[in-house]
């Protein structure tokens, strides 16, 4: 069937997570005979648009129109759409405030006035998944090359990935860290999806939430351990608001109601 063909592509974001696939020096050549890279721009000006893809690996968050109209171009065209980064899976810190009303009157702020930037007129930032189907999500800011690695050999054999569905604390457990709740620090790990490794608490930083919200039920349960320990509701959304995204809104939306009555920020 010949090899998979895959294309790479950065929409309004860092290019952090297109610099870490290149950054898997070891494997890079094993990848590239693996796949028939078509599209990856930060590797090579040479590319090919005009066929199929079977898998787009997109990072980026899309801000503008332009963004826009590139990933549907880009989604048209591949059988499996993967987002990677927190920019694609989450909006970035760019949509930390997303959805509140007043976006506008923050991009003015910024730039003087709506008309400011004329290389492409802009969007409220928002994840991937706001506009198109999306297959798999790598989260990480940048992502990290294990993880990409893994979910690239899987994509080779057919599969689609799944990221876990656990808590950063269970991994934090299996490295055997000792808590840092119970240090008095702020860590988001209890309502926090795991897959990074526990990288930050490894270290003794707390966890910032980048991996996103867990998918299980006692999302809640999370808070209420983290407001045990001192931490206020709005220190909490504040510090699990930095990569923003809607999934997030809406976990955290009954608490933001009925405590702050509206919009973050």
């Amino acid at each position: 069937m010949g090899k998979p063909k895959i294309g790479i592509y950065g929409l309004t974001g860092c290019a952090g997570d297109q610099l870490n696939i290149l950054n898997c020096e070891d494997e890079l050549l094993k990848i590239f005979d693996i796949f028939e890279v078509k599209s990856f721009v930060m590797a090579s000006r040479a590319k090919d648009e005009s066929v199929p893809l079977d898998v787009a690996f997109v990072e980026g968050s899309v801000s503008t129109e332009k963004d826009l109209e590139e990933l549907k171009k880009v989604r048209e065209k591949s059988r499996i759409l993967v987002a990677i980064g927190h920019c694609a899976v989450f909006g970035g810190v760019q949509s930390m405030y997303m959805g509140c009303e007043a976006w506008m009157e923050r991009y003015k702020k910024v730039y003087g006035k709506e008309d400011a930037v004329t290389i492409s007129p802009p969007l409220e930032p928002r994840p991937l998944s706001a506009y198109v189907k999306v297959d798999a999500v790598l989260p990480g800011c940048p992502i990290e090359k294990e993880p990409f690695l893994k979910m690239a050999g899987l994509l080779a054999q057919g599969v689609i990935p799944k990221n876990p569905d656990y808590p950063v604390c269970a991994e934090c457990k299996w490295k055997e860290n000792e808590c840092l709740l119970l240090k008095g620090e702020m860590c988001l790990g209890p309502i926090t999806n795991s897959g990074c490794g526990a990288i930050c608490p490894s270290h003794n930083i707390g966890c910032i939430g980048c991996w996103g919200p867990i998918e299980e039920e006692n999302f809640a349960a999370g808070i209420a351990l983290l407001e045990s320990k001192g931490y206020t509701l709005d220190a909490v959304i504040k510090r699990f608001s930095i990569f923003g995204g809607t999934e997030r809104g809406e976990k955290l939306a009954k608490y933001i109601e009925s405590v702050k009555g509206g919009c973050n920020g």
